[in-house]
């Protein structure tokens, strides 16, 4: 599966007021290479384990793979995980026809606030809310494999 999304950062906290979802996620990288990151992830009562291919020449696009996994085994794979374990919350805002996916990070990477959206073509339109920021989808240190390795506050 190709997933295509674009990744913004977040000026305000508005977001919050219009989130219908929020879940605590934990998330650790057992390969953190571009040609294949291999990530394990807890989000609330559910787990997965994702594989993502390199991106495209646009940076908007890669190959994903994803399977949920048995709680317990996730917890099990965090322990064998590359150094940087990463701990956020994750908003759902319905804007328009898509769904943002607001993440809030904690621990070395306090104050990193990241807005996703899902498109189905790379030049689909979308309605950008007030608190969306400058665009970082081709920015490779805002990507989650990148800031677990290197910290937002050490930057």
């Amino acid at each position: 599966m190709i997933e295509i999304e674009r990744k913004f950062l977040v000026v305000s906290e508005d977001y919050k007021k219009e989130a219908f979802s929020k879940k605590n996620i934990k998330q650790g990288y057992l390969s953190s290479i571009p040609e294949r990151t291999v990530r394990v992830r807890t989000k609330g009562e559910k787990a997965y384990l994702t594989i993502k291919g390199v991106s495209s020449d646009s940076g908007l696009s890669r190959f994903e793979w994803e399977k949920e996994i048995p709680i317990s085994e996730a917890e099990q794979l965090l322990l064998l995980c590359e150094k940087g374990i990463i701990n956020k919350t994750r908003f759902e805002v319905k804007i328009g026809n898509h769904i943002y996916e607001v993440d809030e990070f904690y621990d070395e990477n306090e104050g990193l606030v990241i807005a996703e959206i899902e498109l189905s073509t790379e030049d689909e339109s979308f309605v950008k809310p007030d608190w969306l920021g400058n665009e970082v989808t081709t920015d490779k240190r805002y990507y989650n494999s990148y800031v677990s390795a290197n910290p937002f506050t050490s930057w």
